[in-house]
């Protein structure tokens, strides 16, 4: 059956009712891009998906509908309740596989590191010899197509010892709990505030048929860890410092990511008092620092 996607352009304050009105008219989805791709006013952001505060100067909405659907009408009710002027607007036929195609030709397999894949489930492994994680996009960010999530599947693959009992802090997809668990880890577990998150990390742990624990930081068993991975903003990051030291036993290492290179320095002082921290990695303007806990705070 096709689909139908109505488009328009909306100021950036304006995307999220108009997204929750045309969702409440039968709208399947609604996707935001910027309206100046591919000109010289294009804005790239540098931030995960659902971080506070990005946004185009101006959206392109696209709402996707079932093939016998009105989104002609849906448009002018939704136009209606906002008490706005209804779009110019356009409204255009998509096929079904089409639509499946246009979505999975986006997520191809990466090369994470020398020895890790991340291989969406639609695809062959391009290494039946590699470490090949099948993880496929989701509600929850990590798939590996972001740099953030390459620098510390690197340090996984280059430093975490056999063995270690790791968390992964802001786990997402679970892409970094399931790794170290492939890697070797005795007891991994995987912390998340979005129930989302929970949901899609347990389905790609068992995709990948490893054992790990997943749930809210309030429920985590407790314990120190060997190892501790965070994947998240510069923000968060400075505001658990201290929780973090908490988790990670004397002598055990951390990883931390999510962080521009203009932030690093303030993140690494945040650090410095409970572990000797350094920048590890970069790629595309990300950092990630990596370290170890100190044995006495001083």
């Amino acid at each position: 059956m096709p689909y139908l996607a109505l488009r328009f352009d909306v100021p950036a304050d304006a995307f999220e009712p108009w997204s929750d009105a045309l969702i409440a008219q039968g709208a399947l989805a609604v996707d935001a891009g910027d309206a100046d791709a591919g000109t010289e006013r294009e804005i790239a952001l540098f931030g995960e998906p659902g971080s506070p505060g990005q946004v185009w100067r101006c959206t392109r909405l696209t709402a996707l509908f079932g093939g016998d659907a009105d989104p002609s009408a849906a448009l002018s009710v939704a136009s209606s309740e906002l008490g706005l002027a209804e779009p110019v607007h356009v409204i255009e036929s998509v096929a079904d596989d089409d639509w499946v195609r246009r979505t999975q030709a986006q997520f191809e397999p990466v090369h994470a590191s020398e020895r890790i894949w991340i291989v969406p489930t639609w695809c062959d492994p391009p290494d039946s010899r590699a470490l090949n994680l099948r993880i496929d996009p989701g509600l929850a960010f990590g798939t590996g197509s972001h740099a953030t999530t390459r620098l510390c599947l690197r340090w996984l693959d280059a430093r975490l010892a056999p063995g270690a009992r790791v968390l992964d802090y802001g786990c997402g997809s679970g892409i970094l709990a399931i790794a170290a668990a492939k890697l070797g880890a005795r007891d991994v577990c995987a912390v998340d505030i979005d129930p989302n998150a929970i949901i899609a990390c347990r389905a790609n742990a068992a995709a990948n048929a490893v054992e790990l624990w997943s749930g809210t930081p309030d429920t985590m068993p407790a314990g120190a860890f060997d190892a501790v991975c965070a994947n998240i903003l510069a923000e968060p990051l400075q505001e658990l410092s201290a929780a973090f030291a908490m988790l990670v036993r004397a002598g055990g290492e951390i990883v931390v990511s999510g962080v521009l290179e203009e932030q690093a320095s303030a993140v690494q002082a945040r650090y410095a008092r409970w572990f000797n921290i350094d920048v590890w990695g970069r790629e595309d303007g990300w950092v990630a620092l990596a370290g170890s806990r100190k044995r006495n705070d001083g």
